[in-house]
């Protein structure tokens, strides 16, 4: 590969690396070209999978101001840069890796934290960013309601003790 070759292929994926809000590190080792087609489409529109040299990803992730990853660069290494939902991204390379056992995810980097694979699986089993929200928003409401109710119920106790005392000084003749 030559030098300016090189130099473009470390801007495009220092670019990448700052664009994105994470990176998964993955080894494809085995994996037809076939299955790493499979693979982009089952990342959806989220996630881009791309297979580059380790020197070069090492320098690029460098510039961008990653570190975590140096010691994940060994052995063949393909980036799933995730522009959108994590979450989702996660759930389609957990199940990719399930159904092909050759595909091993080393680590990454979410938000500028470092990852392992034990918990780039777990954001898999988290719900999309849509479904969190919508339970939030649930939760949200619901206490709402429930301080209208304890409002709204207020008045109407204090209006039937007042009718309640009325009558108790009735009865007793005052």
């Amino acid at each position: 590969m030559a030098k300016s070759e090189k130099t473009g292929a470390v801007a495009e994926l220092t670019s990448e690396f700052d664009s994105s809000s994470a990176a998964v590190l993955t080894e494809y080792r085995g994996l037809t070209v076939a299955q790493l087609k499979q693979l982009r489409v089952s990342l959806g529109g989220n996630a881009k999978f791309a297979v580059a040299k380790n020197t070069l990803t090492k320098i690029a992730a460098n510039n961008a101001g990653i570190t975590a990853l140096d010691g994940l660069l060994t052995g063949p290494t393909a980036i799933a840069f995730v522009k959108g939902d994590v979450v989702e991204a996660a759930k389609g390379l957990r199940e990719f890796a399930k159904a092909n056992p050759l595909l091993v995810i080393k680590g990454g980097v979410v938000d500028g934290k470092a990852m392992t694979p034990a918990e780039i699986s777990k954001l898999a089993d988290l719900e999309s960013r849509e479904v969190l929200l919508a339970k939030l928003a649930g939760a949200l409401k619901a206490k709402q309601s429930q301080a209208a109710a304890t409002f709204a119920a207020l008045p109407t106790q204090m209006a039937r003790l007042a009718e309640a005392l009325r009558a108790k000084r009735e009865e007793a003749g005052e």
